[in-house]
């Protein structure tokens, strides 16, 4: 039957079958040709971008006025600098082993792109939050780019050396224990394990429990309404707009607000049918272009006010989605790339692939011949800075997010067969831990290169915005 797994003689299932041919066994064969002490490896491109180039280079089909505000907050510290280069570290990835195990990768799975979020229910999950690069790639991509993530908010955060290296160990050993767990449990219940508080006791992340409950109480509050009233105003007619906050929010022509607002028929079409008679109660009362992210920073993204009866508001992000910067790297290392039918839909099927839960309004749009994903805007939202956390924390994060990305990748690929590879002991987290220290050093360099071009006028920057 298609779609389901046939079992047959020699795969391992209860007719038998040779114990190499089962999914963990597959796993752990590959080490043979993959060691795992491999993946600690770092060899950079003799042709490689420098910092500037990168950064232009990425910034290509952006808002050329936004530009200088994206090239000022990748300034600010090396960990921003990260968070901005998904595409410069993905062509350093491409030079690195691989297992050729795929799943449906984030992308860009650095530790600011963890968080809080709001079910339909109102309730909290915690999960991955930012999908725009997500493609079916190495899971070791994801991996090592949390990794590197944490050493660099450690030293952004002023923790000694030993702590910012123990938070990539612990990262990776989180990931493969929680990837060795789920490899254990029921199919089902492994589907819909670890997005919820119950987190923090399975990671052991105790010293973060007043941070998260702190970020919790911020993420009820971070809603449309509160939102909308801090940002618009009551017009003649009872209705609501948008007040100008340059650079982050700003009005647009009435041609081009338009335009948004006419390319929600189309998003309707994307959501499943039940989503339809609640949107029906809502109208279209104002569009504003709004700044977003970092690495996002120039991309087109747009704000919808909508209104109920009752003049209660919903905020709709339509934000472009171009083309993953991991695109032109992954072919390198033996994945294909695959026609791309709409990029918003990309995000959106990626996002709910890797999320136990999505945002029920998550859907996708095309403006002005521009693909968009649409998704609604501060639907109790809250994160960690982890460029924040003290040193006794970070620890405790690295261990928190790493058990979610093993969570997301598994449900896209077999967690058995990514266990088999991991194995019991810590010779995979001492590999990944040792390459995160030298990229994080090499990101530091690339930050400084940055940072001197700025001060140069080689590259403009608009810092602090």
């Amino acid at each position: 039957m298609p779609g389901f797994a046939q079992r047959t003689a020699g795969t391992g299932g209860a007719t038998g079958g040779a114990a190499a041919e089962t999914p963990k066994a597959r796993g752990k064969a590959l080490r043979a040709r993959v060691p795992r002490a491999a993946q600690g490896e770092l060899v950079l491109d003799e042709g490689r971008p420098d910092a500037v180039r990168a950064v232009k280079e990425s910034s290509r089909d952006r808002v050329p006025a936004l530009a200088p505000i994206r090239v000022g907050r990748m300034a600010a510290t090396p960990f921003a600098f990260l968070r901005g280069a998904a595409g410069l570290m993905a062509y350093d990835l491409a030079g690195s082993p691989v297992t050729g195990i795929g799943a449906q990768i984030c992308g860009d799975a650095h530790a600011a792109n963890f968080g809080l979020y709001g079910d339909a229910r109102g309730r909290l999950v915690i999960d991955l939050n930012d999908f725009d690069e997500t493609a079916v790639g190495p899971w070791e991509w994801d991996l090592k780019r949390l990794a590197t993530s944490l050493v660099l908010a450690g030293r952004v955060a002023g923790a000694d050396e030993d702590v910012c290296r123990s938070a990539a160990f612990d990262t990776v050993g989180a990931y493969r224990r929680t990837m060795r767990l789920l490899a254990r449990m029921p199919v089902l219940d492994a589907w819909n394990a670890i997005a919820d508080e119950e987190l923090v006791s399975h990671t052991d992340a105790r010293d973060l429990l007043g941070t998260l409950e702190r970020v919790e109480e911020k993420a009820r509050a971070n809603t449309s309404a509160r939102f909308a009233a801090k940002s618009t105003e009551v017009c003649a007619d009872g209705g609501r707009r948008f007040v100008d906050a340059p650079p982050v929010l700003r009005r647009v022509p009435d041609a081009e607000a338009a335009a948004v607002a006419a390319s929600l028929g189309e998003y309707l079409g994307t959501l499943p049918e039940d989503r339809l008679p609640l949107l029906a109660r809502y109208a279209i009362h104002d569009v504003a272009f709004r700044v977003v992210g970092t690495g996002s920073v120039g991309t087109r993204s747009y704000v919808v006010l909508l209104l109920d009866h009752r003049g209660e508001p919903l905020v709709l992000q339509v934000k472009e989605a171009r083309p993953s910067a991991l695109l032109p790297y992954l072919p390198r290392v033996g994945f294909g790339a695959p026609g791309v039918e709409h990029e918003g839909r990309r995000v959106v099927l990626g996002q709910k692939r890797m999320q136990v839960v999505s945002d029920n309004l998550l859907g996708w749009t095309t403006v002005e011949g521009r693909p968009y994903q649409v998704r609604q805007f501060r639907n109790r939202k809250g994160s960690v800075d982890p460029a924040a956390l003290s040193a006794d924390q970070i620890d405790d994060y690295g261990r928190m997010t790493g058990a979610l990305l093993a969570r997301a990748h598994a449900h896209s690929a077999d967690p058995r067969l990514i266990a088999g590879y991991c194995g019991k002991n810590d010779e995979l987290d001492e590999a990944v831990a040792r390459f995160a220290v030298a990229y994080a050093d090499r990101t530091e360099a690339d930050h400084a290169e940055l940072v001197a071009a700025v001060r140069s006028g080689r590259i403009a920057a608009e810092l602090g915005v």
